[in-house]
Order: structure tokens, then sequence, then C-alpha cells
């Protein structure tokens, strides 16, 4: 029998791409911090909807909050934040490919801190399977820049790449975070179910807290941007819901199987835009593409051999 988490990972992978594709479209109308505002406020809604229909369909308890639960949402949806905006930093230094590549070295930093602070030990299977996986997302990462790996190892200290791996670094933490707050909250019984019944309730806080941080930032530095994020609604209103959808989605993996392996099957994402790219955008594949891809795909099937 497959386990949960992995059609829920692959869900979190569907959902993401699918938010990313209209996230585009706010480019030109919002700025950088109002395009993240908008994606956790108007997430809000639709992660309490999730939380009241499981409870009321599951009859699932409801979770009790506590100090160590609300610090561990805060410091994730921070980081989140903060790894959103080195990424974007990386972009505005001349080889934003490097910072981008090294950005997708986040499920082999996420399975290092998950074994030292949760300790998670991986298969051997699992961890070859996570290698192939960051092989597979580095060379479409680079595919068509004109970029060789030697040049990404030679530019391992230059700005872009260390923002790239701080990127990686800030989204590993942030896993392990929502982690430990799910665990936070105790056992609420209900099995699998509660424990998804913990991550939607855990969705929904970080979301509140995440849109009170940014939403102050803009205020303070973009008061321009804050009416921007209300009159763009009805297409922020769709990126919020896609966001909600997806995160509730990560947050229940995370919560239910190692974050490495969550992390590394997630990747599967890198298909699904490649896959949306030549189908709809009708783009053609290059032959890096198609390598990256193979590798991809073989990791994730190394993951779930040695999970």
């Amino acid at each position: 029998m497959i386990e949960l988490w992995i059609p829920i990972t692959v869900t979190a992978a569907l959902f993401q791409t699918w938010r990313t594709a209209l996230q585009q479209r706010l480019r030109g109308q919002l700025s950088v911090n109002a395009a993240g505002f908008v994606r956790y406020l108007y997430a809000i809604p639709t992660g309490l909807v999730l939380v009241f229909a499981l409870h009321t369909l599951a009859g699932t308890a409801w979770p009790t909050p506590n100090a160590r639960f609300f610090a561990d949402s805060a410091i994730a949806g921070l980081l989140q934040i903060f790894g959103t905006s080195l990424l974007i930093m990386a972009f505005g230094f001349r080889s934003f490919a490097v910072g981008t590549a090294y950005s997708k070295t986040e499920a082999v930093q996420g399975a290092i801190m998950a074994w030292i602070i949760l300790g998670e030990a991986l298969h051997p299977l699992a961890w070859l399977g996570i290698g192939f996986g960051v092989g597979g997302v580095l060379t479409l990462s680079l595919a068509g820049r004109g970029l060789q790996r030697g040049e990404l190892l030679r530019a391992t200290f230059q700005p872009a790449a260390l923002c790239g791996l701080g990127t990686g670094l800030c989204f590993a933490f942030t896993a392990i975070f929502l982690k430990d707050g799910n665990r936070a909250l105790g056992n609420i019984g209900g099995g699998d179910v509660g424990t998804i019944g913990k991550a939607l309730f855990e969705l929904v806080i970080t979301n509140i807290l995440q849109t009170l941080m940014q939403g102050a930032w803009i205020l303070w530095r973009e008061p321009a941007q804050m009416r921007l994020a209300f009159t763009t609604w009805r297409s922020s209103m769709w990126v919020g819901t896609l966001s909600a959808c997806g995160s509730g989605c990560w947050f229940s993996a995370f919560a239910l199987a190692p974050v490495a392996l969550v992390r590394s099957l997630g990747q599967i994402e890198m298909v699904f835009t490649l896959l949306f790219s030549r189908f709809y955008l009708k783009e053609k594949l290059r032959g890096a593409d198609i390598a990256g891809l193979v590798l991809v795909v073989i990791g994730v099937c190394l993951i779930l051999l040695g999970r």
C-alpha cells in the first residue's frame, strides 16, 4: 500500500507549479514583497475552510497551541520569507544562474539538518536518490544558460552562490521548524488524519503570522503597495488559494514523513514545470532538459525504494 505522504507530496508539487505560473502574472502589478504578502493573506480563508472541513468530516479533535508551537510557526514563516528574499537577491547579481542552481541544494541541506536536529536517519538508497535528484535539478537549472559545472564550482563563494545556498538553508530549516511545531501540538488522536489536522491548523497560524510580518514591512517601506494588494484581489485570490492547498500538502507531508524524503520527492515539481513548458507553452526540450528529467526520475525511484 502506498504511504499517504507520497501522493500528498506529489499533489503539493502540482499545486506549487500551478501557483508559480499564476503568480508570474502579478509581477507586473505588485512588488516582490507585495506579491509574497498577497500569497499569505489570501491563503488564510482557504486554510480555514480546509481546517474546518477536516474537523467536520473526520471528527478530529482541535489541537491546543502552546508557546513552542507559536515560536516554531513564527520562525518557520520568517525563514520562508527570508529564503524567498535571498533567492530574489540572487537574481540581482550577474551570475544569477549560479544562485538559482545552489538554491536547489535544499534537499541535501534539509537531509543533513533533519538528521542532526530531528534524528531522521535515511537508507543509503534514499541518500543516493537525493544525490541523483539534486544532480537532475542542477542540470535543469543550468540548461541553456551557458554555465558549465566547472564554472559552478568556481563560483561557490560569489554573492549569487551564497544567496542561493542561504535560500536552500532557509527553506530546509523552514521544514524542520514546521515539523517540530506539529509535534509540539501533541497527540490529538485520529492517526494520520489527526496529524494532517494539526498540519492544516499550523498552516493557518503560520499564514496569519506571515501576513502580519510582511504586511508590517510593506506598510513601513512600500505603503503604496498595500493598496494594490487589495485592489488586485481577483487575481491574487487564486494565487492565495493555490498557495494554501499546496502548503497544506507540504505541511502534512512534513508531519507524516522524514523532511529529506518529502523535499527530495518534491523535486518532481521540476518535471511538472518542464512538461507544462513542453505541452502547454509548446517550448522545445533541449538535451540537457531530458538528461535532467531522467536524473530526477531516477532519484525519485531510488528515494521510494529506500524509504
